[in-house]
């Protein structure tokens, strides 16, 4: 008789402690592992290696899973083990390795293949130059190439790793496209607050906006900072995650690029209700883990 064994649960929470499901691992031939669901209840399998992404199906009793790979994603205090490793499925979706009994050795999942590019211009007399300014939207290489070295000084000046602020800039800004951007160097929609650009720029401008209260989300105008560059934006947005008291609990995780960025959701910086599940998926998808410094 199989022991009843409480459901597991990814709630979204900043450290997961979790007694349910346990996964046991039969290695087979292949390089992968086949991973048997014992539990007398339903496993969450998630669309991404966190406990904040949507859930993709249920395990039920004695299904077996298949396993290819393996990333690190959000830290999670399960029945077998405290780690921050996520398993691949075969479907491409994730389960915690902390509910994996055993210890498979998974290969590390190769990163996405870069989207594709663009077809080269005719040739013309002269080549065809990297827009100077946030004029255009840049190609994720273009802008990870000239933003990533900000975001790697403010990360050495403030804390915030590199791969969150870029994958604040990317989401807030459009990849550098948004009018908000384009005109006026804001790359995170920092606010003014009583019409005060605060130190780093040079005034306000009102914009059209989208907020979101109790789960439902509406247009509005709100007023916006105003940079003489993106340097600014970027110091400027480094310097309020470590001065302001409502982001201080993100800073014990200045090692742990997704929690650090789920603390900073829950300390209020957007109001989206899927802004950490967001900000974990691109930096996933392009691997900004490693623009981080020590």
């Amino acid at each position: 008789m199989l022991h009843v064994i409480t459901k597991l649960v990814l709630a979204p929470a900043l450290a997961l402690t979790v007694t349910g499901a346990v996964l046991a691992v039969e290695v087979a031939p292949a390089e992968a592992a086949v991973a048997t669901v014992r539990v007398s209840g339903k496993l969450n399998v998630r669309s991404a290696p966190t406990g904040y992404s949507s859930l993709t199906r249920y395990m039920r009793n004695n299904q077996k899973i298949t396993v290819t790979c393996r990333v690190t994603g959000q830290y999670v205090r399960g029945k077998v083990r405290r780690t921050a490793q996520w398993d691949r499925t075969m479907l491409g979706d994730w389960v915690s390795h902390a509910y994996v009994a055993g210890n498979p050795r998974l290969p590390v999942c190769a990163p996405p293949p870069p989207p594709p590019q663009p077809a080269p211009p005719p040739v013309v007399a002269a080549p065809v130059a990297v827009p100077m300014g946030p004029i255009a939207k840049l190609t994720p290489v273009q802008f990870l190439a000239k933003y990533g070295p900000s975001a790697q000084q403010s990360q050495r000046d403030t804390g915030v790793p590199a791969s969150v602020t870029l994958a604040q800039a990317i989401l807030e800004s459009g990849w550098g496209s948004s009018g908000l951007t384009a005109q006026h160097n804001n790359f995170f929609g920092m606010k003014c607050f009583n019409n005060n650009p605060g130190s780093y720029a040079s005034g306000c401008a009102s914009w059209a906006t989208t907020e979101c209260a109790a789960g439902v989300c509406y247009p509005t105008t709100a007023s916006f900072r105003t940079y003489p560059g993106a340097a600014e934006s970027f110091r400027d947005h480094g310097m309020a995650l470590k001065t302001l008291a409502r982001y201080a609990p993100a800073f014990q995780y200045t090692n742990n690029p997704n929690q650090f960025a789920a603390a900073v959701h829950k300390g209020g910086y957007a109001t989206d209700p899927l802004y950490t599940d967001k900000l974990v998926g691109i930096m996933i998808k392009y691997n900004l883990y490693q623009y981080d410094v020590a």
